[in-house]
């Protein structure tokens, strides 16, 4: 009898070997100049700000990194009250945002229909103009003796803002509610993507399940709708608040003398008082107590499925 044995597998080629290696490099490679981008624009700036925060000295005779932390508790000290009306500006933004964004969201996702293109273009259309030149259009909305202004004063509304101290008078312009609408105004835009997005992924076979359980249309919005719809809420109050507490033109345009942001604040200390340690520990402090409020708010959303 013979006995049959099976051969040994061949040893893979070095050319089917290199190749393989290249396609296990291939995401990094395609990953290199995005990490670049951080690297030069976001990472060394980060560094060189967090060195000039720390530093003493004067425009003039120049600074020297003296590790002055002291310099953190004297903006805190200083200018805690801008902080505060930054959070609180930004945080009645966000709900306005919330507020009409929601509806509209709901109004794209289901109701639109054959309109739905054209809607999504009104929703953006702010976005082809300036920044600058959207703020400055409610300068003129807001006037004094304008048609809005007029309607407020004949619903009698202007006296409830008044009594809460958003207005002054029969005055908007230059007052805590104009900051807020331009706010309101200028970031809607992230908040009704993000929920469109979200409220178009849901199965509308969801809401006919509901209905054949005899679940009343309010039912279904609070058990089903906006549960789901979650993580476009997370995501867009986080792509509104974040940029309008840092926000500081609309205050600028806007607001008075005493409704400054702390944004106009690091920007005075910038390129009018040229104190640039102060500006930088202002920026840091910001940037830390945002990331503080973001952690805990994503973890008592219940979701961490953003959009």
């Amino acid at each position: 009898m013979t006995t049959l044995t099976e051969a040994p597998p061949a040893a893979p080629e070095p050319t089917a070997t290199k190749a393989r290696s290249r396609r296990k490099l291939t995401p990094y490679w395609l990953l290199l100049p995005g990490i670049l981008w951080l690297l030069v624009f976001f990472a060394l700036p980060m560094v060189y700000q967090a060195s000039t925060s720390v530093q003493t000295g004067s425009l003039e005779a120049g600074y020297k990194v003296t590790w002055h932390f002291a310099t953190y508790w004297n903006a805190i000290a200083e200018y805690w009250p801008q902080f505060l009306t930054s959070i609180l500006y930004a945080g009645l933004a966000t709900l306005f945002c919330l507020l009409l964004g929601y509806p509209l969201a709901y109004l794209i996702a289901f109701r639109a229909g054959r309109w739905r293109g054209l809607v999504l273009i009104l929703v953006i259309a702010p976005f082809f103009t300036s920044f600058l030149i959207r703020t400055l259009a409610w300068k003129t909305i807001l006037a004094d003796g304008g048609p809005v202004v007029g309607v407020l004063n004949s619903l009698h509304i202007l006296d409830v803002t008044s009594w809460l101290g958003m207005t002054e008078g029969d005055r908007v312009l230059a007052t805590p509610l104009a900051v807020v609408c331009g706010l309101t105004y200028n970031f809607l835009p992230f908040m009704v993507l993000p929920l469109y997005t979200s409220l178009e992924r849901i199965d509308p076979r969801l809401h006919e399940a509901a209905g054949d359980l005899y679940a009343k249309p309010a039912t279904t919005f609070r058990r089903v709708t906006f549960p789901l719809s979650m993580p476009g809420v997370v995501s867009g109050t986080l792509l509104t608040f974040i940029p309008a507490s840092g926000d500081y033109v609309n205050a600028q345009l806007l607001g008075s003398t005493s409704e400054k942001m702390i944004g106009n604040v690091i920007q005075s200390q910038f390129l009018t008082v040229l104190d640039y340690p102060t500006a930088a520990a202002l920026s840091f402090i910001l940037m830390a107590a945002i990331l503080l409020m973001v952690t805990f708010y994503i973890r008592k959303s219940g979701t961490e499925d953003l959009v």
